[in-house]
């Protein structure tokens, strides 16, 4: 599903120069669920961004279902963000004047699918995370752990074959925290591919397989089967 050969990302003009990613050697299989680690500036965002076509690279190759991702437009990129892939962030990232159906619906209004197939969509996935009671909320009603239930049937409304989350548990404690991967883990079932950032080793522990970035390359990658 995903294959990445050494990849480099530089920022910076060619006087001073940042090194993010140093070729990066990866494959990524369609129906792994799979966590990145690494320490502050190790790479892991920057990767994920990459991945999730929100930013370029200056070597290698990615391929992504055998597709080059490689200089696109933004109209090419957004035509594979949109096909393949979905979204979950720390923050959330819904919109406050909107509810809960609505933050749902949003990705399938951009697809210009019509009023009534969008919000019976978002319907079913609000009930599928647990949140059917709570369709006409407003993210100010909804707790941390409800808002990234949201976010996480937000991501899935276009069935994408990629979910890619960064820190999606970081504001949330521990109880919700399980909840969230649990929730994670029947989206997996379903055959969708995860690569989830995390720093958090419970998270990590969890899925199928981990790999560990540390200065901007691979520092060690791990298969297992998961305790869950």
């Amino acid at each position: 599903m995903i294959q990445l050969s050494n990849l480099h990302k530089y920022y910076g003009d060619k006087n001073r120069q940042l090194h993010v990613l140093k070729g990066i050697d990866v494959t990524i299989e369609e129906g792994e669920l799979t966590a990145i680690m690494g320490s502050s500036g190790s790479g892991k965002s920057t990767l994920l961004n990459i991945l999730g076509i929100l930013d370029h690279f200056d070597e290698g190759r990615y391929l992504l279902d055998q597709q080059e991702i490689t200089k696109l437009t933004e109209k090419q990129a957004a035509y594979f963000r949109n096909k393949f892939i979905g979204f979950v962030f720390q923050s959330f990232n819904l919109l406050s004047f909107k509810n809960a159906t609505e933050n749902v619906a949003l990705p399938l209004y951009y697809q210009k699918v019509g009023r009534r197939e969008r919000n019976k969509k978002a319907a079913e996935l609000l009930e599928m995370v647990g949140l059917g009671d709570r369709a006409e909320h407003m993210p100010n009603q909804l707790s941390g752990g409800q808002k990234q239930r949201v976010a996480i049937a937000r991501a899935l409304v276009t069935n994408p074959r990629v979910i890619l989350a960064d820190e999606p548990t970081g504001a949330l404690d521990s109880k919700t925290t399980q909840e969230i991967m649990q929730l994670f883990k029947e989206v997996h079932g379903q055959g969708k591919t995860i690569v989830i950032v995390t720093h958090e080793k419970e998270i990590a522990d969890a899925c199928e397989r981990l790999i560990v970035l540390r200065d901007g390359q691979i520092a060690n990658t791990t298969s297992k089967v998961s305790p869950l």
